[in-house]
């Protein structure tokens, strides 16, 4: 059955339904530990998204931190052109020399269905050598999207976070980054971006993570509760949904489909690794097949103690630096630790604890047990 006509007596009753089966499917999921989401935490509409703008300014009023213009040319450039616009002519061969003008980019998400006149809050970040932005102002700045054409306009004073201070003799002391900015409804909307939503019969609901059983079980949820063949799986990650073409009746319908209650698939066993920190992330179904691993450490340690030698004051000779070079060897005597077949993420953490193992320990254990094919799990390293 095609939706393509909603009566508001039978978007009442769907309503009506649809509470009672958030609550039963609610309720059942406590009882039998199920994992269960909204539609609006696992998935988004096709073409519903932020929109990003960028543009070029000048913040004023700063108190000697500005960009030191014999390094950044573009500032003198750009404050030559605006007060040109203004009415004000400099001479060509004149570059004004000021420390309270700094050159910023902006940047700003515009969300969707944003209407002229409405607010929007940007980012103003330095782009010359300016020491802070705090205490300016951003002059009118135009905010462009990807298509070259100006969106909303930005204006106002910064708030910043950080700030700095330097001492004479050319120490300094920071805190946070005081070259970065925000003005909280700093820009107004001048162009609303066209969107798909109220066109055509057809949804796409996209997942945020996508999987087969999810996406197949989104669509039978639909299906259950608005009618049959309403929802078809298009792939692991789409799903596509008849919906009225009367916009007020596709919000009510969207507003209902968003709070259907799915159960989701358990995820994909994966162990994560950022590298760069040495944090370690293992998910609940990581679990091992039979593996003995022995773990130990040996450290070698070089150190150097230079001698002088200093001969008697008749030998004639010359004082002279003797290297003395010390060696030690340390190895730790940790025991073998075994993994039955199927241990679960707590029987690996506790047997790693165990054995005294670092981070960085358990990053070269999980990667041996891979390469032995022991570890039933995806090894990912950010």
């Amino acid at each position: 059955m095609k939706i393509r006509r909603f009566h508001q007596h039978w978007v009442l009753a769907l309503a009506l339904g649809l509470l009672s089966t958030v609550a039963s499917a609610g309720n059942s999921a406590i009882d039998e530990g199920l994992r269960v989401e909204r539609v609006k935490d696992l998935a988004s509409i096709a073409g519903v998204r932020d929109n990003q703008l960028i543009g070029y300014g000048l913040v004023v009023g700063l108190v000697g931190t500005g960009d030191q213009t014999t390094q950044t040319p573009f500032t003198v450039q750009s404050l030559k052109n605006m007060l040109g616009q203004l009415g004000v002519t400099l001479p060509e061969n004149v570059n004004p020399q000021l420390k309270n003008v700094a050159a910023v980019m902006i940047t700003a998400d515009l969300p969707p269905f944003a209407k002229p006149g409405q607010r929007i809050d940007i980012t103003v970040s330095s782009l010359g050598n300016a020491k802070s932005l705090r205490g300016g102002t951003l002059l009118m700045t135009p905010l462009k999207g990807a298509d070259g054409q100006v969106y909303a306009i930005a204006q106002g004073n910064l708030i910043v976070g950080g700030f700095g201070v330097d001492g004479a003799d050319g120490s300094r002391i920071t805190v946070n980054i005081p070259s970065v900015g925000r003005i909280p409804d700093g820009a107004t909307v001048e162009r609303a971006v066209p969107s798909g939503f109220n066109q055509g019969g057809m949804l796409v609901m996209n997942l945020h993570r996508p999987d087969f059983g999810t996406a197949n079980r989104l669509a039978e949820v639909i299906n259950d509760t608005f009618g049959d063949n309403v929802a078809q799986p298009l792939d692991a990650s789409s799903v596509q949904v008849h919906a009225p073409m009367d916009p007020g009746q596709r919000v009510s319908f969207v507003a209902m489909l968003e709070e259907l209650p799915v159960e989701t698939s358990e995820p994909a066993a994966r162990v994560v690794v950022n590298s760069r920190t040495g944090t370690v992330v293992i998910g609940s179904g990581v679990k091992v097949y039979p593996a003995a691993v022995s773990h130990g450490n040996l450290t070698v340690t070089i150190s150097e103690d230079p001698q002088v030698s200093q001969p008697n004051a008749l030998a004639g000779g010359q004082t002279a630096v003797v290297p003395d070079t010390g060696i030690a060897v340390e190895e730790e005597n940790n025991r073998m630790f075994l993994f039955a077949p199927g241990t679960s993420l707590d029987e690996i953490v506790r047997a790693v604890n165990n054995v005294g193992a670092a981070p960085g320990d358990l990053v070269a254990i999980l990667e041996a047990l891979r390469e032995a094919g022991a570890l039933r799990a995806e090894l990912v390293v950010i």
